[in-house]
């Protein structure tokens, strides 16, 4: 699933190019100005950009420039968006480095001819390089070969995230955490007719054994959201992300494997949901330091709903609903919630 990234201070258009790439079976991350993509990119590396010419602060040909000069980034394939006013800026951008211009207005088809044949040149599809991409955070989803897996059973998708979590298993470590509740001679049997549906549902050669352990076959090497998430949360933990991807990181957590009820979830809805908690409390941090009230005040009750007795949170949200004068404040040194409201 090859990542792409739309700069445009025009919220609707942003949104617009969000939908249409999504339903395309794009991971897409979008960003308002030039100054905050410059900052995602230090954590994700996309396989195509897409940038408005027009914008405020820095304009996109500043940032195609910027963008360039980066030795990571340097061959990157860059999309400029145009209007027909902005012809010169165009020409500009491809003498530059970009690699394409769509002009505005666009259709979808548009838009997708575009893109495709852009990664097309770069050697990439929709599904991406490893050809499989597993989604646990928020749904549980894995597409491989350019469309969604068609699962034989649940259970099936459930050994398939198992096996992703721990690399390499015996039948009854994969048995104990999926059918805790099954005696030993049950278990096996469930275990293996499980193996079989998954084995169906990808291909005979998808799960290896060796020594009656067993793992996914390296070819099948998922680009894994939980993975990513938690690569990206130890670098949010040894203050390596700034505010903005502070931001984007905590729009990732979801909660894992909707559906799914085994003890083994249940440790990595825990585990998970404490790195979101955390990543939550370093970015109300930060954006406090950055004089961003609002922001803090969010990120605080969000954690509020992790953790409701965190203290350092009930604090943090006083303080920056005081400083912007909501009479919320009250309620918060009071310790009180009030969660279904909005504090937009």
């Amino acid at each position: 699933m090859p990542r792409i990234m739309v700069v445009d201070d025009d919220a609707a258009i942003l949104k617009l190019i969000s939908v249409i790439l999504t339903r395309a079976g794009h991971e897409v991350r979008t960003t308002h100005q030039p100054l905050e993509a410059l900052d995602l990119l230090k954590v994700f590396t996309p396989d195509l950009l897409i940038s408005d010419v027009v914008m405020p602060y820095m304009t996109g040909l500043e940032f195609l420039e910027q963008v360039r000069a980066h030795e990571k980034l340097s061959n990157l394939p860059f999309v400029l968006l145009s209007s027909h006013a902005e012809r010169d800026d165009v020409r500009r951008g491809m003498n530059l480095g970009a690699d394409d211009y769509l002009p505005k207005p666009f259709t979808p088809q548009d838009l997708l001819t575009a893109v495709d044949a852009r990664l097309r040149r770069a050697g990439l599809s929709r599904q991406g390089e490893s050809g499989m991409s597993a989604r646990g955070l928020g749904t549980a989803q894995v597409v491989w070969q350019g469309a969604p897996v068609s699962w034989v059973s649940r259970k099936a998708l459930e050994l398939f995230f198992y096996l992703l979590e721990h690399k390499e298993v015996t039948s009854w470590e994969a048995a104990e955490a999926l059918w805790p509740e099954k005696d030993e001679a049950r278990a096996s049997s469930l275990f293996h007719t499980t193996l079989h549906r998954l084995r169906r549902s990808l291909s005979n050669e998808a799960v290896v054994s060796t020594n009656r352990r067993y793992a996914l076959a390296q070819d099948l090497r998922a680009d894994y959201d939980v993975h990513r998430f938690e690569l990206l949360a130890a670098q949010a933990e040894q203050g390596a992300l700034g505010l903005e991807e502070l931001r984007e990181l905590t729009g990732m957590y979801g909660h894992f494997l909707p559906g799914a009820d085994s003890p083994w979830v249940d440790d990595v809805r825990a585990r998970l949901e404490q790195k979101q908690f955390s990543v939550l409390g370093l970015a109300a941090q930060a954006a406090s330091a950055a004089g961003r009230a609002k922001d803090a005040a969010l990120f605080h009750q969000r954690a509020l709903a992790i953790d409701p007795m965190s203290e350092s949170d009930w604090q943090g949200l006083t303080r920056a609903l005081d400083s912007l004068g909501d009479p919320r404040a009250r309620l918060a040194a009071q310790r009180e919630a009030w969660w279904a409201m909005d504090l937009n």
